[in-house]
């Protein structure tokens, strides 16, 4: 797929592309494959997955890079990327990216997708709201451990650590989500001194929003993108869900494919 690799800021917000040259309607498309569903509550269900590119965070450890720090893309209409998903034999799709809900086109294309009958999956970080017909939200808040200080930062420069400490939890849009759809929580766990914040935020949350969340909407799920990371995080993950009665939830693509793309 031909791709884009130009990122603006416009008033503090990330656009994807020079300044004019977006379509006037269509989304940036990073990846458009079928696959398997490797994480949460739909782990190993066919799937038709659509990534689009660009975010408003940067987790040091983003497994799709080229849809954050270095986001590449290729502009394609509605028309053509339902095009695509058709030619799969899957009844599930997966809208992620980077973060899908930046996009306004977001929206038309999940209820294209409700037309046709489709069950969608939306990954989002939390940060962005959007009135749309979406089966399930799977939401991935991010942890102070996913904040790209200067250490931690793949591009050494660290820029980013300010803007993405500041944004990368918004409550009141959590709890709107956790209030409209269906939702799984999937927190990305490294080790166990990130399960403090956990519970903090959870018991803000539920403080907050209308409806209830269950232990069981609750995912702890290993930090890894290679094999030979998740070696590393899994089995301790796996002992804190059992130890705080969250659910575990494998990466299922990376054990089967580890870091290839479109998987």
């Amino acid at each position: 797929m031909p791709v884009s690799d130009s990122v603006d800021r416009d008033s503090g917000r990330e656009t994807i592309g020079e300044r004019g040259d977006e379509p006037a309607e269509g989304l940036p498309i990073n990846e458009l494959f079928y696959s398997l569903q490797g994480e949460g509550t739909l782990a190993g269900v066919p799937s038709v997955f659509v990534r689009t590119s660009g975010c408003n965070l940067r987790c040091w450890f983003c497994d799709s890079y080229h849809t954050s720090w270095e986001p590449t893309h290729a502009w394609q209409s509605l028309e053509e990327i339902l095009a695509e998903i058709e030619a799969y034999d899957a009844d599930h799709v997966v809208l992620t990216g980077g973060e899908p809900l930046l996009h306004d086109d977001s929206v038309a294309l999940l209820e294209a997708l409700a037309d046709r009958g489709y069950h969608t999956t939306v990954e989002t970080n939390g940060t962005i709201y959007r009135d749309a017909p979406i089966d399930l939200a799977s939401i991935s808040p991010k942890l102070a451990s996913s904040t790209p200080t200067p250490e931690r930062d793949p591009q050494g420069e660290g820029e980013w650590e300010e803007r993405h400490e500041a944004d990368r939890i918004d409550l009141d849009v959590l709890a709107r989500l956790v209030a409209d759809y269906d939702c799984q929580l999937k927190f990305v766990v490294t080790d166990a001194d990130d399960m403090p914040e956990i519970l903090e935020l959870l018991a803000d949350l539920r403080a907050t929003a209308e409806s209830p969340i269950r232990d069981d909407d609750v995912l702890l799920m290993p930090e890894g993108a290679t094999r030979e990371r998740l070696a590393e995080t899994r089995s301790r993950v796996a002992d804190l869900a059992m130890e705080y009665g969250f659910r575990y939830t494998p990466r299922l693509h990376v054990d089967l494919w580890n870091d290839a793309p479109e998987t």
